[in-house]
């Protein structure tokens, strides 16, 4: 018994030897290694269009070069997914407690590609050609800065006088800016033939290096990272565009390995950009809204008056079979003329759905009734009858007969009209001499969401309120909505806004046009949040990148 005890203490006396020199031993440190992004790679890029100017007094109407100046040039401001307004060549501003004065600072480290500083000066250059009788700017805008007083307070300060309070008026002030050091020998009138729309100077994260030539053609556009730019410097060493025709054949450079992203994937080649397994698809809504437009002040179909015809119609269309059929899905059905996802869009409004039977039974409780031997239904002699326009292309022709086909099965008559769209809407639309229209209405680089313009009841003659809308309520509040600084004071307005729009219907909205865009999956860090036009799918340019180093992390830490 005694050798035993002996033999159980020296057992328990090594036990707790080893505990102590296990409690008493420093813990190594377990490092994990991870890919961290570095600096270099080229990512080459398909747009699909030609080579214009690149200069930013002249992109408005070729998405190409909107595409490329987005990277080369600044402006004051930019704005994120939700219409926010957040700083670019600015680094702050500041608006009086009446909405009527805007001071605002240029960032200290912000200079041009060739060394100089960006001031004051660059600005109220930029401005003077927005304001040019030469300009490409449309007349509204060029309208509204010759009302503004542009004051010079130092190099890097500004201040905007207005003649009354405009809320919407920071969305003016993302006009790309020009060097006036290169610029001021060019008078306006001779902008674009200036030898600098081939060779451009800006102050954006990226500068021009050099144009790719073909056979006497353009075929492409070489930008190399600006190491001086005021904000986060990209990843990626240089950005190579070249210019193709169509999706098509921007598909089949991607496929040959021409390039690594296509600028958008058009519903003709999505099917075999989704069975590629290397090309990654980011999809966000587009800023245009297809929706039909009621005149409501045309005596030949004055059903439309009546606001439960209106909502008739509208249940009785099922939109989302369209979307599914004629857009391979790439639509976001719409119950408010407003953008969804920005801050001014109330998602709390109930979705109007595809319901045939309570069309028809709304209409018969409006005293429609089918006839022994017509096709329409009529009351007191007036038919449901009326013509519908559309654009003369191919997809509105067929949403314009899915549409006349609905409507058909509730017992209204529609017969269309193709019309050339420039004419649909200067010809038609703006002389009121329509009935009913299927349009798309386009807030492409309208930041700020300010419908005043197509639903005020002052924009009935001679402005854009097509549908002639006169509710003196959602006026008011559109009203008061442009001239309140208060963001959140706006939103609610706004909302109260969208409530009566969708009770009333003055118009009926279809859907959000879809954008695609594709890239390569080797290139890593990209996002595409809600778009405002294409080119601000380079809003996170600075997160992307191709190449990776080798960095030491502790384990367990992310």
């Amino acid at each position: 018994m005694k050798k035993l005890r002996w033999q159980i203490l020296i057992v328990f006396l090594t036990l707790v030897l080893v505990a102590v020199l296990l409690l008493t031993q420093k813990q190594a440190e377990v490092t994990l290694t991870v890919p961290q992004p570095v600096s270099g790679g080229v990512y080459t890029e398909a747009l699909i269009g030609s080579f214009g100017r690149l200069n930013p007094m002249l992109d408005l109407y070729n998405p190409a070069d909107r595409d490329v100046d987005r990277l080369i040039f600044s402006g004051l401001l930019r704005f994120d997914s939700t219409g926010t307004p957040v700083p670019d060549l600015a680094d702050s501003w500041g608006v009086s407690l009446d909405g009527t004065v805007y001071n605002v600072s240029i960032r200290p480290n912000a200079v041009w590609h060739d060394g100089q500083p960006v001031t004051s000066d660059d600005v109220i250059f930029t401005i003077g050609l927005l304001q040019s009788e030469f300009s490409a700017f449309p007349a509204d805008v060029r309208a509204l800065w010759s009302q503004v007083e542009v004051v010079r307070l130092s190099d890097k300060a500004l201040q905007f006088r207005l003649p009354e309070p405009f809320a919407p008026f920071l969305d003016y002030l993302t006009f790309g800016v020009l060097p006036v050091h290169l610029w001021q020998a060019v008078s306006p009138d001779q902008l674009a033939n200036a030898p600098l729309n081939l060779a451009p100077v800006g102050s954006g994260p990226f500068r021009f290096e050099q144009l790719v030539v073909e056979d006497g053609q353009v075929t492409g556009v070489v930008l190399t990272v600006n190491p001086q730019y005021y904000g986060q410097v990209p990843y990626i060493e240089q950005m190579v565009f070249r210019y193709y025709p169509d999706a098509a054949s921007a598909m089949r450079a991607y496929q040959e390995g021409e390039v690594l992203g296509i600028s958008r994937i058009t519903p003709d080649i999505l099917p075999t950009a989704l069975t590629d397994p290397n090309l990654a698809l980011y999809s966000s809504r587009m800023p245009r809204l297809t929706l039909v437009l009621l005149n409501l002040n045309n005596t030949d179909v004055p059903f439309f008056q009546d606001k439960d015809i209106r909502r008739a119609l509208m249940m009785g269309l099922n939109r989302q079979w369209m979307v599914n059929t004629y857009l391979s899905g790439q639509a976001i059905l719409s119950d408010s003329p407003l953008l969804p996802g920005t801050w001014a869009y109330y998602d709390g409004l109930d979705p109007i759905p595809f319901d045939r039977r309570a069309a028809i039974n709304l209409l018969q409780d409006e005293g429609y009734f089918l006839p022994p031997d017509g096709f329409a239904r009529v009351r007191e002699g007036v038919a449901l009858r009326f013509t519908l326009l559309y654009p003369d292309d191919g997809l509105h022709a067929l949403l314009a007969q899915a549409i006349q086909q609905d409507w058909a099965a509730l017992g209204v008559e529609v017969n269309l009209e193709a019309v050339p769209y420039r004419q649909l809407i200067d010809n038609r639309l703006a002389a009121r001499n329509y009935q009913a229209a299927l349009v798309d209405l386009d807030m492409s680089r309208a930041y700020d969401p300010d419908p005043y313009p197509f639903w005020h009841q002052a924009e009935i003659t001679g402005g854009q309120n097509y549908s002639q809308w006169d509710n003196r309520t959602a006026s008011e509040y559109l009203e008061q909505a442009r001239v309140i600084a208060d963001r959140e004071a706006r939103a609610r307005l706004y909302r109260n806004f969208q409530v009566i729009f969708a009770r009333e219907l003055p118009a009926l909205p279809l859907f959000f046009e879809v954008y695609n865009y594709g890239v390569d999956g080797q290139v890593r860090g990209v996002q595409v949040a809600p778009l405002f036009e294409p080119a601000d799918r380079f809003n996170s340019i600075w997160n992307w990148y191709l190449v990776t180093g080798r960095g030491e992390q502790p384990a367990g830490e992310p």
